[in-house]
């Protein structure tokens, strides 16, 4: 695991348990950043690793490789990175109801931008997803 100050990392193995692993421990790195379990920022967070993570589990895993999670605070902006080992397959949308294929549907409609960055070996599927504040409500003294 490495964290340093803005920066989290941890390999996990490429299994649906790893992927759950991978989203829980994301969600407690955000609360150890002031993102509280259940805010907005939090929520959102923790469903892109989620899809992400199943994503690479299910696409891009190669036998006896983990995958690696990590998150990145940027100035007003939350960066989730998930690593793994195969480069073949690029992904992508798909279109709506064919059955499958709506992790980056999900993902498109919870982070703020996303993509895909090619690595020596294979490649990471980021995110970002902006914090949004939110407004201030009741009597101004």
């Amino acid at each position: 695991m490495s964290d340093v100050g803005n920066e989290w990392r941890q390999r996990f193995s490429s299994t649906r348990r790893g992927a759950r692993l991978a989203r829980h421990l994301a969600v407690l790195e955000l609360c150890r950043w002031d993102f509280p379990l259940g805010g907005d920022t939090s929520d959102r967070v923790a469903q892109v690793v989620a899809e992400l993570a199943a994503n690479a589990v299910t696409h891009g895993a190669v036998p006896g490789r983990d995958f690696e999670l990590g998150l990145r605070r940027l100035d007003g902006v939350l960066r989730v990175e998930v690593s793994e080992a195969y480069a073949g397959k690029q992904p992508g949308l798909r279109p709506a109801g064919d059955g499958h294929g709506y992790g980056l549907r999900i993902v498109e409609a919870l982070a703020d931008a996303w993509g895909v960055t090619g690595r020596v070996v294979g490649k990471t599927v980021w995110a970002e997803v902006v914090q949004r504040r939110r407004a201030v409500t009741g009597v101004q003294p």
